[in-house]
């Protein structure tokens, strides 16, 4: 089963419908946060199904409706958090946190005004986490861990 982020979390996708009249796909298991009730009866289950299908929908023209570069610019905050994330744990996850960092980096640097009031945000948020990132790696005793394309300069070849 595939799913989709949505500032309100993940939510699951279920496969089209087919019409072979096979076996449903199974169930995903209920998640820690919380336990859906048992299903009755088919109908019920298919109740469900239609529920999601009308709420994906819903979504999807939400989405659509949304400037684009506000839903870039949201991605961006995304991998900003992600980047944090790495650089906050214990101990930090230097190479994850440098990919989000680049990627944030490509994103913000590649696309500058185009992303609207959050540009000046986001690009300061980068020049956080770079910073960040230096003083971290620097604390750890690893120069050379890649630092370049983090700080924005050049991979080395």
């Amino acid at each position: 089963m595939s799913s989709l982020w949505t500032p309100g979390g993940e939510r699951p996708v279920p496969p089209p419908p087919s019409s072979g009249g096979g076996q449903p796909p199974p169930k995903p298991p209920p998640g820690p946060a919380r336990e859906p009730a048992p299903a009755d009866s088919e109908e019920e289950s298919a109740l469900s199904d239609e529920e999601m299908q009308g709420r994906m929908a819903e979504l999807r023209r939400h989405l659509s409706e949304a400037p684009a570069y506000t839903v870039v610019a949201n991605h961006c905050f995304g991998l900003f958090e992600l980047a944090a994330l790495h650089l906050s744990l214990s101990p930090p996850k230097l190479d994850d946190a440098r990919l989000a960092i680049d990627a944030l980096a490509f994103l913000v640097e590649g696309l500058g005004p185009r992303l609207g009031e959050a540009q000046q945000t986001l690009k300061d948020g980068l020049a956080q986490l770079r910073l960040a990132y230096v003083q971290i790696n620097s604390a750890m005793g690893q120069p050379g861990n890649g630092e370049a394309s983090a700080t924005g300069g050049a991979e080395p070849a």
